[in-house]
């Protein structure tokens, strides 16, 4: 199957202030081309990066196939020395399925080439969620056997190069496939006011606190139902459905 996917804008010279006042306030993804990242985009190369890493230590994700699932964990952690961990990176593809995070992030693409996915929080109830993941391993051959409403997820897509920056706004799902190696810098910045997050959480991976709370609410409506009879339990929890479709979604939500 042919998949549709809608481009993602590119745009070339925009100010602080541009993107700040007119662009960002549309929490649209968006591509930013020509902003001067320095020496960095033609300096980080394999051989200089091995060797400013040196035998450092670091702990990595590391799997037998390019797709790493997080939900099924098909990954182990390893400790790699720095330089052996840049020539492996350079000798494999290497793809992250689709995720949403609550803060708003720069994908800055220092060095390489990669393809971006994007998916609108608007078309969650098509990607087969659990918690902030994807079932869907497979973006560009999906089971549809399996997943028969993720043909329905509107695609965004792009392709970064050395200098493009990537904005990504919070909650937007997102896979990325490497289609060379390269160095990607990951910014993540809180768009809600600071108390709206768990304080614990630094890299925006968990709900914000009143989501939290909302989700602790409903299991125990849930866990309430569960004393009825199973022919009564289905037919509150579907007006349970019901309800929330018709308080909680914006009037513009479709």
């Amino acid at each position: 199957m042919a998949w549709q996917s809608i481009p993602v804008p590119r745009l070339e010279g925009v100010s602080q202030e541009q993107f700040t006042q007119q662009l960002y306030p549309q929490r649209k993804p968006l591509v930013l081309e020509g902003i001067d990242l320095g020496a960095c985009t033609s300096k980080w190369t394999v051989d200089y990066l091995s060797q400013v890493g040196g035998e450092k230590a670091v702990k990595v994700h590391v799997a037998a196939v390019a797709q790493m699932d997080f939900i099924s964990k098909n990954f182990l952690y390893r400790t790699l020395p720095f330089d052996k961990l840049v020539q492996r990176a350079a000798e494999e593809k290497h793809e992250e399925f689709f995720i949403s995070e609550v803060m708003d992030n720069f994908l800055i693409q220092v060095t390489g080439k990669k393809r971006v996915v994007l998916f609108s929080p608007r078309d969650a109830q098509y990607l087969y969620l659990s918690g902030t993941k994807s079932e869907v391993l497979n973006i560009d051959s999906p089971d549809l056997a399996k997943y028969p409403l993720f043909s329905k997820a509107r695609r965004y897509e792009c392709s970064l190069k050395a200098g493009d920056v990537l904005f990504i706004p919070a909650l937007w799902f997102h896979n990325i496939i490497s289609e060379e190696f390269g160095v990607g810098v990951n910014v993540f910045w809180k768009h809600l006011p600071s108390e709206c997050y768990d304080k614990t959480d630094t890299y925006g991976n968990k709900d914000p606190t009143a989501a939290s709370r909302a989700a602790q609410i409903l299991d125990r409506a849930l866990k309430t139902l569960s004393e009825l009879p199973e022919e009564y339990r289905d037919f509150y929890a579907r007006r349970m459905v019901l309800h929330i479709q018709d308080k909680a979604y914006s009037k513009n939500f479709e």
